[in-house]
């Protein structure tokens, strides 16, 4: 679906955004693009969805090579969400995916409507205007218009921003829902939890080049010192000890009346990516 060989890009001579970048995403993934503000993020999509030229190395989008290849079929088979929604702030919610739905043939379209309900948008707003619109309406309505036309590969930057956490699941579930019907997902997230649960492949960014690429569990086992924590109970006593996973094989290597809990520390993925790049997500 996306293939990408030695991509490099500078914003003049003093700045390179993108060194050598080297991905693929196959048909049907959700696949995670994370690193810090700066790191090349915003440009690398920019470039997978036609906005910035002047790039080199090589881009392939839905089996064809970006360069001067970028017509109405291109446009009409990505969706993209963006991290600030665009939306028409005097029209409605309605009104806005009306206008949105007129860029794309007929039989390609879902009901707006329909889609707006699927994402809970309220009934007694659907006739106002965005402006009055809080930021967790804004992008509801704003997702709703970048899976509209049904795309084949669909780009979300940041979509569960602004959302309380039982929109974060609503969404969550319908970018599942999308998969399951064949569209590829491009995710640019800081929100590790999206990533994790979301994603089957990440790539972590870091100053223009890729830190590291695997599914979110290889990197979390990578990375992982084997260990579990045992919580229990010994003469009255609540205690915890540390163990590694190898030791448990032989039994419990201490005294205990009752075992409370016992918990793997696995890294996060947020802690992978800094032992990665040195650097947080934000």
């Amino acid at each position: 679906m996306i293939e990408v060989k030695n991509l490099e890009f500078s914003y003049g001579k003093e700045k390179q955004a993108l060194r050598g970048l080297d991905f693929d995403v196959e048909d049907g993934e959700i696949f995670g693009f994370l690193g810090p503000n700066g790191s090349g993020k915003s440009t690398t999509q920019k470039i997978l969805t036609g906005i910035l030229g002047g790039y080199s190395g090589r881009v392939s989008m839905l089996g064809e090579e970006m360069k001067g290849r970028q017509g109405p079929a291109f446009f009409q088979n990505i969706g993209v969400l963006f991290e600030f929604p665009y939306l028409y702030g005097n029209l409605s919610a309605l009104d806005n995916l009306r206008y949105f739905s007129s860029f794309y043939p007929k039989e390609k379209l879902r009901d707006p409507l329909k889609t707006l309900e699927e994402l809970e948008f309220p009934a007694g707003y659907l006739k106002k205007t965005v402006s009055s619109y809080s930021k967790g309406m804004r992008q509801r309505v704003s997702m709703a218009r970048a899976v509209l036309h049904n795309p084949r590969l669909l780009f979300l930057d940041e979509p569960t921003s602004g959302l309380d956490p039982s929109g974060a699941v609503l969404f969550r579930r319908m970018i599942e829902k999308e998969q399951k019907k064949g569209t590829t997902v491009f995710l640019t997230t800081h929100n590790m939890t999206d990533a994790d649960l979301l994603c089957d492949r990440v790539a972590f960014l870091a100053e223009g080049s890729i830190a590291a690429l695997d599914t979110p569990k290889n990197l979390k086992e990578r990375d992982s010192g084997h260990c579990v924590t045992v919580e229990y109970m010994w003469q009255g006593r609540r205690d915890t000890r540390s163990m590694t996973m190898e030791s448990l094989k032989g039994g419990l290597s201490f005294a205990c009346e009752e075992i409370l809990s016992v918990h793997s520390q696995e890294p996060t993925l947020e802690d992978v990516f800094i032992r990665y790049t040195g650097r947080g997500l934000s």
